[in-house]
């Protein structure tokens, strides 16, 4: 399946790092799930204004996957597409797709689930309304 980025409605620029890189000389596989991770909070960040981390509940990883269909390489920034499949009350679904330098294509294509716990007791909640502004605008 090819998707571009013009059908994802939100984006977040990663840049990658030496680190990121193993002895094949690409982007290690874990590093992906890495970007995904930071693409979702640094998206809600930014959005929301507010540091997300002050909010009484927040999103923790349920389930996540990724499919691989080309390299990521050092130094280039990547730019991570992101739409919401399903808002739940408690969950969301994310898809993010990474795209490098001119690439038409993504060298990634991820799933990503946050479901919404108390800070305190870890007891499953509803999204914030805070979170839940920033994102439908991206479902649908």
């Amino acid at each position: 399946m090819s998707v571009t980025l013009a059908e994802y409605r939100g984006t977040y620029t990663i840049s990658t790092r030496w680190e990121d890189e193993d002895v094949y000389g690409h982007v290690n596989n874990v590093k992906y799930y890495s970007y995904f991770d930071t693409a979702v909070n640094g998206y809600l960040i930014r959005e929301t204004g507010i540091d997300i981390r002050t909010l009484p509940a927040y999103g923790i990883v349920a389930e996540s996957s990724c499919r691989f269909q080309r390299e990521l390489k050092f130094p280039l920034d990547v730019v991570a597409g992101l739409k919401v499949t399903k808002l739940g009350n408690s969950s969301v679904v994310y898809e993010i797709a990474l795209f490098q330098g001119d690439e038409p294509e993504p060298a990634a294509v991820g799933r990503f689930v946050h479901v919404y716990v108390t800070g305190s007791d870890r007891k499953v909640t509803p999204v914030p309304a805070q979170i839940r502004a920033v994102l439908e605008p991206l479902a649908g």
